[in-house]
């Protein structure tokens, strides 16, 4: 619970809530905690509202370490954990979402003690004060109708999923990609430019999820494709920093080739996460989710993604083995050598 004589002290309207403090989420919120409020000058007067930076997480070690890391260093202002999502919301004004899938944005939303509930007894001016910006790559049709639901209440949301990984999340360089109505968006903006470089409006609810989903569908095309290519010039004997420099000034170039080659060794001056026993990065798992996400929407829209699919059901097959499934998608390089040395066992 929150102590009553700090909730009595801070000004919803100013106060920013975040949920979801895991690889992506924790770096974000650090970035909107340290370019919001945080790094203002002076001092609140004693007795007078001010802004507060409202968390949670329903794993609670990832809130104890987002309050370790940062709590002594920005003594005097308020960075207060949830018990709940409802009571970030009843706090915060404005609430940043970044989730693992569907499921969970449902049950943070509109579960119980969710979002929604937060601000169902709130008044009709702190409902319409209300923001919600979540940043989960997820099923499109859930987000609608979260939105749906929150926007019934005078609530603005937009779904604002992002690219740029980890390293993004940490820079503060992050693309989003954001549906919903245009005065939400601007709302919103002003915060996204402290996560990221770029906030792109892509028309309705729901459109930053298939401008996403799309990008996906086509990184996780072209990443499985430059591993064969990598992979089978190494099979005829061509060293892969020799192959690489050819492809990367031929019309097979792509960021996959270029800044993220598959292939250990093919690009040394960048270290990409193929020279690091593929660590880091973007998770094979996430890129079989999000070509899951693509899939399942070609068939809700009659739409043939023949080379999707088979990226998926590879993504898919990859994930299953722990030694690929939590390692940056370009290990697919490793997986089909692996399999062409006869080295997999199926599952």
């Amino acid at each position: 619970m929150i102590p009553s004589r700090i909730a009595r002290h801070v000004g919803r309207a100013n106060t920013i809530g975040f949920i979801g403090l895991g690889a992506m989420g924790r770096n974000m919120a650090k970035n909107l905690l340290v370019k919001s409020f945080a790094n203002k000058e002076g001092v609140y007067e004693p007795g007078k509202v001010k802004p507060a930076f409202v968390i949670y997480d329903a794993y609670q070690p990832m809130v104890d370490a987002f309050l370790n890391e940062h709590v002594r260093a920005y003594a005097g202002r308020d960075i207060i954990p949830a018990s709940s999502p409802a009571g970030v919301s009843r706090l915060a004004a404005t609430v940043f979402t970044m989730l693992p899938s569907s499921p969970q944005v449902e049950e943070v939303y509109l579960g119980e003690n969710g979002l929604m509930e937060g601000i169902q007894d709130l008044d009709a001016t702190k409902q319409a004060e209300s923001l919600f910006v979540d940043c989960t790559t997820l099923d499109q049709g859930v987000a609608k109708e979260v939105a749906k639901r929150m926007s019934a209440l005078g609530a603005g949301m937009i779904d604002a999923p992002v690219s740029g990984g980890t390293v993004g999340a940490d820079k503060g360089t992050l693309s989003f990609m954001c549906g919903g109505p245009e005065e939400a968006f601007v709302r919103a903006k002003v915060y996204l430019e402290m996560m990221g470089s770029r906030s792109i409006h892509c028309g309705d609810s729901g459109n930053g999820l298939a401008a996403k989903i799309c990008n996906n569908l086509l990184l996780g095309i072209s990443m499985a494709g430059t591993a064969e290519a990598m992979l089978l010039g190494s099979s005829l004997g061509i060293a892969p920093d020799l192959l690489a420099s050819i492809l990367n000034t031929s019309t097979g170039k792509c960021w996959s080739s270029e800044l993220n080659n598959p292939a250990p060794g093919a690009t040394p001056k960048l270290s990409p996460p193929a020279d690091r026993d593929y660590s880091g990065g973007f998770l094979s798992k996430l890129m079989a989710k999000d070509l899951n996400l693509a899939v399942s929407a070609s068939k809700s829209s009659s739409t043939p993604l023949p080379l999707g699919g088979m990226a998926a059901t590879l993504y898919n097959t990859l994930s299953t083995h722990d030694e690929f499934g939590s390692k940056d998608f370009s290990v697919v390089y490793e997986y089909l050598r692996v399999a062409r040395e006869g080295g997999l066992k199926k599952e």
